[in-house]
Order: structure tokens, then sequence, then C-alpha cells
């Protein structure tokens, strides 16, 4: 199965949510970039403190939705906290969303979608901390290990990635979502 995969990430994701679903994905077959802000490498965050580096496949400003199947945004508290604030990051997202494709985000993750406007109306969940702002920006949050709306797939933790990495790969393999909507 020829699917390509975006996971959007920068300095200070959570290092479990990038890595777990990443390997789950290329294990079925998917090619799969991380995608960041500058070339080179970005750090993982893990259990407080600074982890591993990660290879960046592709910048944002050299990818387009149109050369994925799906985008991935793993959480860390740092992570989504940059991302949006980069419109071009914004610009991504809410691209994947009108073109119907899934997105998946775990624990802080829906930060950047909450920026990049894409929940109002939405079924979803989150760590629980960005809840209320979730709930302001329109979305209904629900409190379960995961939550999957028209190829929108959200989990809460790392606790919750062998439910959430499931989950992916089936939207990604069902493709794109006449009813996914930002």
């Amino acid at each position: 199965m020829n699917k390509r995969v975006a996971i959007l990430a920068t300095n200070g994701f959570e290092e479990s949510e990038l890595k777990s679903p990443k390997d789950a994905m290329e294990a079925e077959g998917f090619e799969v970039d991380i995608i960041s802000e500058e070339s080179g490498t970005i750090r993982a965050w893990d259990n407080g403190n600074w982890s591993n580096e990660y290879k960046v496949d592709k910048t944002l400003n050299e990818v387009k939705s149109g050369n994925y199947n799906a985008l991935v945004l793993p959480g860390g508290v740092i992570n989504p906290d940059k991302l949006r604030r980069n419109e071009d990051a914004l610009v991504f997202v809410r691209d994947f969303f009108k073109e119907k494709k899934p997105v998946a985000a775990i624990c802080h993750g829906p930060q950047i979608l909450i920026s990049a406007d894409v929940v109002k109306g939405r079924r979803l969940t989150s760590f629980a901390s960005i809840k209320d702002d979730l709930l302001n920006a329109g979305a209904e949050w629900t409190d379960e290990e995961v939550v999957v709306d028209e190829g929108f797939v959200t989990s809460r933790s790392p606790e919750d990635l062998p439910a959430f990495n499931a989950k992916v790969i089936e939207e990604v393999k069902e493709g794109k979502h006449e009813l996914q909507h930002a």
C-alpha cells in the first residue's frame, strides 16, 4: 500500500508520540516524513528532559499537503506551542482538512488545530489540561483513549498510543473521508 504520511513537529515534541506512530506506520509499509520549520534535526522531549534528535526529512517550505495521504501531529508542551505560531504550519494543517484527508493529533497536538481554526463542531479528545481551550474553540471534547470523527483521530496521552496507532493506520488505509471538514 503506497501511502505517504507527514508528521509535523519541531523541537520539544513528546518523543513517544512521534516515534511510536512513525514506527507503526512504517511497519505497515507507509512512507513517513518528519516535516519541520527548519532542516537538520529536531530534539525530542521525554520524561521532563531533552532526549534524542530526529532527522527532518523536509521543511514546511518544501512540501504541500497534496504530497501526502495523511497528517500526524505529536504533542509535547513545547512543540505545538511553537508550531501554532507558524502561519506556514497552520496553512499546511488546514489544507489536509480542505482535501478531506485523515488528520491525527495526540496529547497537546490539538493546540495546533485550535490555532488553525479546524476544531469547531468536531468531536475529539486531548490531554485534559487543554480541554477548556478546545471547548472554547467550539470542539466537542470527550475523555476517551481514541476518538475518530470522519477521518480525524485524537488521543489523550502516550498511554493511548496502541489505540491511536491502530486507528491512524485504519484511517490512512481508508483514505479521504467526504465528511472530513474544518
